[in-house]
């Protein structure tokens, strides 16, 4: 089954962070792995502000990761929006104990339009209805 790697699972993976090789492990059980560029923009975005690094190495990092798993990058367009805008409705920041954000319900429809279980870290994804890989 395909795999939709959330941006939190990224920044673990990469940052070398405690849970992080469980998270690569899962990874390397499945071979069609997908992500977005707006999930890959978070984790750069992450790397930075977390690990200090500069933006533009964030983003060599995040880039040089995708490569090497062979993630291959996703089209965001109207099914994703209308999945996103649902998972909003039903368990967005305000409305749900969720509490998903404009990351995470991108990252929740893309894996439903992708019929892809969610690679993520915490405990977000955990209270809403997506299969986790």
């Amino acid at each position: 089954m395909t795999i939709f790697v959330d941006a939190s699972a990224l920044i673990a993976i990469i940052a070398f962070e405690a849970d992080g090789l469980a998270l690569a492990q899962v990874l390397s059980s499945d071979r069609d792995l997908c992500t977005s560029a707006l999930a890959a923009w978070e984790a750069t975005a992450g790397l930075a502000r977390s690990k200090k690094l500069t933006p533009s190495e964030a983003h060599r990092q995040v880039n040089l990761f995708i490569h090497e798993a062979a993630i291959r990058m996703i089209a965001i367009g109207q099914p994703e929006f209308e999945l996103a805008a649902e998972a909003y409705a039903r368990f967005g920041k305000g409305r749900h104990p969720a509490a998903l954000n404009i990351g995470d319900c991108f990252a929740y429809a893309c894996a439903r339009s992708n019929k892809a279980k969610l690679l993520f870290k915490g405990d977000d994804f955990g209270k809403t209805d997506i299969v986790a890989a």
